[in-house]
């Protein structure tokens, strides 16, 4: 069902929004809590730990990918929100033809280079057969991510936040089922985990083809949308490269936290990979509201309506930090007794770990809010230079307290590389805001002059 953004109170249209994206977030962390619970159970700490040593390359890939498509798609509200569906279809048309090329190339770079990607970061010994093993059929199953991401993002760009989630609450199920199928039965290890998530997302994917082709008749597309616009292929690759590049930039300090991390061993990797499972449920709330305000803000700078946009603005930020003080206070006390989630062995020694991420990561939720939702919202009013370069401030605050951590071997640094990015992060996106709402309205109002 398409929903216009553009009328209605902005509260109540973003949290009608976000809470079917948050729980399709949730859903999709499901795949790899499902992999993390299921390896760390019946293949062990060393097999958690290797799962867990390739998040923040599977984040530099597949955020590339989710940022690009998210990007190519703003184009689509914009033209959604201004009422011109011929238009809109040719933004479709296109966003697939670049997807499809960008996933082709990135399946090609992604698997020669692993290996020595994977040396670089200083992957244990004792585990790197199995990251390698696991990484490289993600990278394979590049496709598959691709197009369940497109074509959600492509829902979302028209209002439609359920279908999405009902398709991925589906694929959650199958992926838990594929795991053990996997792993128990067949014996497949850190791959077989691996397998399950690839398969479910590309079945993720495929529902939401169907669901376009039956139910979405304005999605149809006619031989002219397959045609590619010079000037339209700038305008898609100006919003998602930028968008693409500020993922790959968070991800690079992500990797130079992690490669802080694997010098401490891989308990110590276990422990915060069982952590940031933890983290990452809560925070796909954050997440939903970024996605939510793209969409959100690409309506309305389509329908002109930039007044309307600093109220979205203002509401989601209040619903940010009412959630950061609920849930900050929720995982910094009792989050570490999930632990017993992931692993039968060293529970008690890891949940240390588990517990000291939790309590310096959920003190500086709010930030994350201004991050997620400040970013994402001047993504969609058209603006993409500008985010990327919150994206810089964030590799420098990660990176500089990852190095630093790294040299006192110390497993606090590691924790606090995150809060210091978003925190930098945060404060220039604020002064970002206020400079493209005063250049919008400018804008708008010359030209109804």
């Amino acid at each position: 069902m398409e929903r216009d953004m553009t009328v209605g109170s902005p509260a109540k249209m973003i949290i009608n929004f976000t809470l079917p994206i948050f729980l399709g977030n949730v859903f999709q962390q499901l795949y790899n809590m499902a992999d993390t619970i299921i390896v760390g159970k019946f293949v062990g700490a060393k097999a958690l730990a290797a799962v867990g040593s390739t998040g923040t390359i599977m984040f530099l890939i597949i955020g590339f990918l989710t940022g690009l498509t998210a990007g190519f798609t703003v184009p689509t509200s914009q033209k959604f929100g201004a009422g011109d569906m011929k238009a809109m279809r040719k933004t479709v048309g296109s966003a697939v033809i670049l997807s499809a090329v960008v996933s082709a190339v990135m399946t090609v770079i992604s698997m020669i280079g692993m290996r020595s990607l994977l040396k670089l970061m200083n992957t244990p010994d004792d585990i790197f057969q199995d990251a390698y093993a696991y990484i490289m059929v993600i990278c394979g199953g590049i496709f598959a991510q691709v197009l369940y991401n497109l074509l959600a993002s492509i829902l979302r760009a028209l209002g439609n936040s359920k279908t999405p989630l009902y398709f991925l609450i589906l694929a959650a199920g199958l992926n838990v089922v594929l795991d053990l199928v996997f792993i128990i039965i067949f014996h497949m290890g850190a791959a077989g985990a691996a397998y399950a998530t690839v398969v479910s997302q590309g079945v993720s994917g495929l529902l939401c083809l169907v669901y376009i082709i039956k139910k979405v008749p304005i999605l149809h597309l006619k031989r002219e949308d397959w045609r590619l616009d010079g000037m339209l292929v700038k305008i898609q690759l100006g919003v998602g490269l930028p968008m693409a590049l500020q993922y790959s930039i968070t991800a690079i300090g992500s990797m130079m936290m992690q490669s802080a991390l694997n010098i401490l061993g891989s308990l110590v990797i276990a422990g915060f990979t069982a952590g940031s499972k933890i983290e990452q449920l809560v925070t796909q709330a954050y997440v939903a509201l970024g996605t939510t305000m793209a969409t959100y803000c690409a309506q309305n700078m389509g329908a002109g309506k930039v007044d309307r946009i600093r109220k979205g603005f203002k509401s989601s930020t209040m619903i940010g930090i009412v959630y950061s003080l609920i849930a900050g206070a929720l995982i910094m006390t009792v989050g570490k007794y999930l632990t017993p989630l992931f692993l039968s062995e060293n529970v008690t020694e890891i949940m240390g770990y588990v517990d000291t991420y939790l309590k310096c990561v959920a003190a500086f939720f709010i930030p994350l809010t201004i991050v997620n939702v400040y970013r994402n919202g001047i993504q969609g009013m058209g603006y993409g230079l500008l985010p990327m370069m919150a994206g810089v401030a964030e590799l420098i605050g990660r990176g500089v307290v990852a190095i630093v951590a790294a040299r006192d071997k110390s497993y606090v640094g590691v924790c606090m590389a995150s809060p210091a990015a978003w925190v930098l992060a945060g404060g220039l996106l604020i002064i970002m805001y206020f400079y493209v709402i005063r250049q919008s309205t400018t804008r708008f109002e010359n030209y109804y002059k």
